[in-house]
């Protein structure tokens, strides 16, 4: 099984500020850890300005690490959200629907957590095949 895991780094997210890697591959699977709104354009800034900023933020980190793996949102068969507060949900869920095809939209949980890394409102993990 390790012989089979592709570690998957770009340049065009966030560097990890852990223990982990932005994603790994293990044959069509893509697991990719969960991003907050780190700016890879101006030295990983936290971007809190506004939820709308912050979800933004969260989906383009997303969307280059599918890229490195020669993926898209097409390919996102699985996200998990986790919200600060419930409160940002209509804002977080009409945001990060625009970045999908409709009726390609991949299975999801949203949850509420106490705190979450850097006390960020928004943080999306996702699993994508190709």
């Amino acid at each position: 099984m390790i012989n089979m895991k592709k570690i998957i780094n770009t340049k065009n997210a966030p560097v990890p500020i852990g223990p982990y890697n932005q994603a790994i591959k293990i044959g069509n699977m893509l697991f990719i850890s969960g991003q907050v709104a780190m700016d890879p354009g101006n030295n990983n800034q936290l971007i809190k300005s506004s939820i709308n900023d912050e979800t933004h933020q969260v989906m383009k980190n997303l969307s280059a690490i599918l890229k490195e793996a020669n993926m898209d949102f097409l390919n996102v068969v699985k996200t998990t959200i986790f919200l600060s507060d419930m409160s940002y949900f209509n804002e977080v869920n009409n945001i990060y629907g625009s970045y999908l095809k409709e009726g390609q939209e991949p299975a999801r949980e949203t949850v509420a957590v106490k705190t979450l890394p850097k006390e960020v409102n928004v943080e999306i993990s996702m699993i994508a095949v190709d």
